[in-house]
């Protein structure tokens, strides 16, 4: 019995240490912790000669470059240009993708026609487009932005136009019953039951977003993180590279979080089931 009651105290430590961290702010401190030893493991092999500081650069090399890029305000001044690219294009993507996924909930025959040319515009990888978009739209912030949207409009049209497919018949039914006319029926049930998967594409958009900016600045661009990434490698400059790429995953970050705050804002009986079948 002393062994049991031993044994059932150290399950019952380890559950509550576990519990301290199953919070937001314990899985943040892991986070941190991770990152840091990550970074701390880095910079030991490189200065140890584990590891080819010319080959992957350096934490302490990427710190220093980065510090002197933020004060000369060249990082900053190339994160504002890509960020408003991809932001751009992910709104007008997006809104133009979903719009017209909706709009074929209206008619299935014209949907059912246009379905083929949808899977294989889909299916061409947006890369290759992107010559013919700066050949199209020159080498300023248009090509980056048309690029943007060339990535974001199809995923969001293909999202919106299932999402219209699968929406609650039952519902549809009961309206059309009640004397509900095709434009009721889509704004009262069709519309409702597509923005949770809309607004999840958001997620995937704003890497698109990002994507489709930081590709046009590589083939041809003088500013923005792509330009910057593209002109450091050329010169092997791995530490200045890391420094565009870092950037870009903190852009990425917060992007992501301010998606997560709309979806909260808009859809807060989302968070409240989530919520409540996480306490169950």
């Amino acid at each position: 019995m002393p062994e049991t009651a031993s044994l059932q105290k150290r399950k019952t430590g380890r559950k509550r240490r576990r519990a301290g961290f199953d919070t937001a702010f314990g899985r943040a401190m892991l986070q941190v912790v991770a990152v840091v030893a990550f970074f701390a493991v880095w910079e030991i092999g490189v200065r140890a000669g584990w590891i080819s500081a010319f080959l992957v650069g350096s934490p302490s090399g990427i710190f220093s470059v980065g510090y002197k890029m933020i004060l000369s305000g060249e990082l900053v001044s190339d994160t504002w240009y890509t960020l408003f690219e991809a932001i751009l294009g992910f709104i007008i993507g997006t809104i133009a993708g979903s719009l017209l996924g909706l709009a074929l909930w209206y008619s299935v025959f014209v949907a059912r026609l246009v379905e083929p040319f949808i899977v294989a515009i889909n299916s061409v990888p947006k890369i290759a487009l992107a010559p013919i978009v700066v050949l199209w739209f020159g080498t300023g912030l248009v090509s980056k932005v048309a690029l943007s949207v060339s990535l974001t409009a199809i995923v969001a049209l293909i999202a919106a136009y299932q999402a219209a497919k699968d929406a609650d018949v039952d519902l549809q039914s009961l309206l059309i019953s009640m004397g509900a006319d095709k434009h009721q029926v889509f704004f009262k049930a069709v519309v409702p039951s597509t923005l949770p998967s809309i607004i999840a594409t958001f997620r995937i958009n704003v890497g698109f977003g990002l994507v489709g900016a930081v590709v046009g600045e590589f083939i041809s661009s003088q500013r923005g993180l792509g330009h910057l990434i593209y002109t450091a490698s050329s010169f092997y400059d791995l530490n200045t590279v890391w420094v565009g790429l870092f950037t870009l995953m903190v852009m990425g970050f917060v992007l992501y979080y301010v998606i997560d705050m709309i979806e909260r804002v808009s859809l807060p009986w989302k968070q409240s089931s989530t919520t409540h079948q996480v306490q169950v």
